[in-house]
């Protein structure tokens, strides 16, 4: 009964039909759940159900079956933890589909069981935790595909055992560790695919590894060879011999010690100048000048409402242009009144004189004094963005303008990693790590080239240098502000700030250049979020949810870069906004991967390259 155009669910009179040895209903338009009463089909060989739309739960009685050679449920709407009752089919022994659905959760280590299979596929669901070892008994395996899940942790020693395989492919998961040496052993191993994963170290370079037509790596920016003839860049050398080390050893410690010596008291002349200077601001390509509240009071023509360029939680940005200024700049006024804004000035100073990088909003001077009443004045001057917020390119109407200039696929890759690079630095490039704390789209701007700014960091957290964390005594939810939608969840059940938060909040505003879609919609209600809403319409529905002016636009119904840029976009957004933290990746790895997204968009777009950022 395949290849038609049924509808309506599957009748549980199909029961009755006991000494039925084939059963297909594949590529129709059936969906509901699958009746209980096809547990009677004791005497099945092969079983399809692929290219159809169920969901809800599979019959447990399914695993009471002892004849079954071939079983395919992909390509539906199935979701939850995979049943273990289909791994307790032994009889299974040519293949097993169950790629394409939205199982969750762990594999579970009843898979063991399948020791005659031949051929397993588990692809592009949202599988997570590590691959079972009990996989390694299945000897017979000739073909494993595991790829488009959220796995993580080692490839398993176990699958030393599977000297039958032929294909491999774990591409697109989470893995890490090194790769193990024994694959280069698995004579009969012909397409290995490792590809955009977190592995690290040397890679083998007999076997397989000897071929790259027949190995992808590509994605795994820890990798490295120890053979030129590799694409991957070499490995460090491991060192020199012992006596070599010595005579090394003997010039570089006393160099060493000069160096510290040198740079303490270098430390100690700049502290003791410090105490003598009024605190500023520094930036090393700009001078910094004396400012009074008249310089920023005529600058925006008394605080014009004209000059008015946006409104934040401690205060208001004004554009104006200062005496010693060419361009024009943004000014922003902190509200004093507001409760928490001189803790929000203070935050912001610390934090922008404390980092460089190409990504984070340029400061240029600022202004602490009182103004004509008496009243204490505070302000920050920034350069000025020609292009404005994010927010306003991604939600037009929301802010007065149309949507005749949209942003194109290449530049929503562009923007994403400038903003990955500049969470990664805040993160893993400080002297001391900095928490950005409130990410959204209204607090990353855009200049005239597009490049992104992240900015507004009032709410900016320091790390301590020996954990990812801030100690719960320092700082918490209660005074941390952020922005709703954007918040990860383990803030508002009181835990601990870290860098993961960030994550989150990049996560969900990934999503949002994608989807054109706010998270704070009116449609996410109850339990509904932007990141349920991606993840049930991924990988086979994005098109859906897709924001309609780059669909249309910019896409054109193509689906080779649909599935190569667009779809590891979205499932980095889905990996970055996990629940847990601990599921959620790193801004590092975030980063590398997006570059190599938009190395990929680079090829299909005919070549045009923007510069890496």
């Amino acid at each position: 009964m395949d290849l038609n155009r049924f509808t309506g669910s599957i009748p549980p009179t199909i029961g009755n039909l006991s000494n039925l040895l084939v059963l297909s209903f594949a590529q129709n338009n059936l969906s509901g759940r699958v009746p209980d009463s096809i547990d009677d089909l004791v005497q099945l060989t092969e079983f399809y159900l692929d290219g159809n739309n169920f969901s809800v739960d599979i019959p447990q009685g399914l695993g009471q079956w002892r004849q079954l050679e071939k079983m395919n449920l992909s390509h539906n709407s199935f979701d939850g933890s995979m049943p273990s009752a289909i791994f307790n089919i032994s009889s299974l022994s040519q293949s097993l589909d169950l790629s394409n659905n939205y199982f969750t959760g762990p594999i579970p280590m009843e898979v063991g069981n399948l020791i005659t299979l031949g051929r397993i596929s588990i692809s592009n669901n949202r599988l997570t935790g590590d691959i079972p070892s009990t996989l390694g008994t299945c000897v017979l395996l000739e073909v494993l595909h595991m790829e488009g899940n959220f796995l993580t942790g080692n490839i398993p020693e176990s699958f030393v055992k599977l000297k039958t395989i032929k294909e491999m492919d774990l591409s697109r998961n989470n893995l890490s560790g090194k790769i193990p040496e024994f694959l280069a052993s698995l004579s009969s191993l012909q397409p290995l695919n490792l590809s955009f994963n977190d592995f690290e170290g040397p890679t083998p370079s007999s076997g397989i590894f000897g071929n790259s037509s027949r190995v992808s790596l590509k994605g795994n920016h820890r990798l490295c060879a120890n053979t030129p003839e590799s694409s991957l860049p070499l490995c460090p050398e491991l060192g020199s011999k012992g006596e070599n080390k010595s005579v090394v050893l003997k010039i570089v410690i006393p160099i060493a010690v000069s160096a510290v010596v040198i740079l303490l008291l270098c430390i100690v002349v700049i502290l003791l100048r410090r105490r003598k200077e009024e605190p500023a601001l520094q930036h090393s390509s700009l001078h910094i000048q004396k400012i009074r509240y008249e310089d920023i009071a005529k600058a925006t023509n008394g605080f014009s409402l004209v000059n008015l360029v946006g409104l934040g939680s401690f205060g208001a940005v004004y554009k104006g242009t200062l005496p010693f200024e060419d361009d024009p700049v943004a000014i922003k006024v902190f509200n004093l009144n507001q409760y928490g804004a001189p803790k929000s000035f203070v935050s912001e100073c610390e934090a922008l004189r404390n980092t460089r990088h190409r990504n984070l909003v340029k400061v240029i001077t600022l202004c602490s004094t009182v103004d004509p009443t008496g009243s204490d004045f505070k302000a920050l001057i920034f350069q000025y963005m020609h292009n404005g917020s994010l927010e306003r390119w991604l939600h037009p109407e929301d802010h007065g303008y149309d949507n005749k200039r949209f942003l194109s696929l290449g530049e929503r890759i562009n923007i994403a990693l400038d903003i990955a690079y500049a969470l990664d630095y805040l993160h893993n490039q400080c002297a001391t790590p900095v928490i950005h704390c409130d990410l959204k789209p209204s607090n990353v701007l855009l200049d005239l080239e597009m490049t992104a700014y992240v900015s507004d960091f009032g709410l900016a957290r320091f790390m301590c240098t020996t954990s990812t964390a801030v100690p719960a005594n320092s700082t918490s939810f209660a005074n941390l502000k952020g922005s709703i939608g954007y918040i990860p969840p383990e803030y508002g059940m009181g835990g601990q700030i870290s860098s993961k938060g960030d994550v989150y909040s990049y996560g969900v505003l990934l999503l949002e250049m994608f989807t054109g879609t706010c998270p704070t919609h009116e449609k996410f209600i109850d339990a509904m979020s932007l990141h349920k809403h991606v993840a049930t319409n991924f990988p086979n529905g994005v098109a859906e949810i897709l924001d309609p002016t780059m669909l249309q636009n910019d896409l054109d119904g193509n689906s080779e870069i649909i599935q190569s840029c667009v779809l590891p976009m979205l499932k980095l957004g889905l990996s970055c906004s996990m629940a847990s933290p601990r599921d959620r990746l790193g801004m590092a790895q975030v980063s590398a991967a997006i570059l190599d997204i938009k190395h990929e968009f680079e090829l299909y777009s005919g070549g045009i390259s923007v510069s890496d950022s």
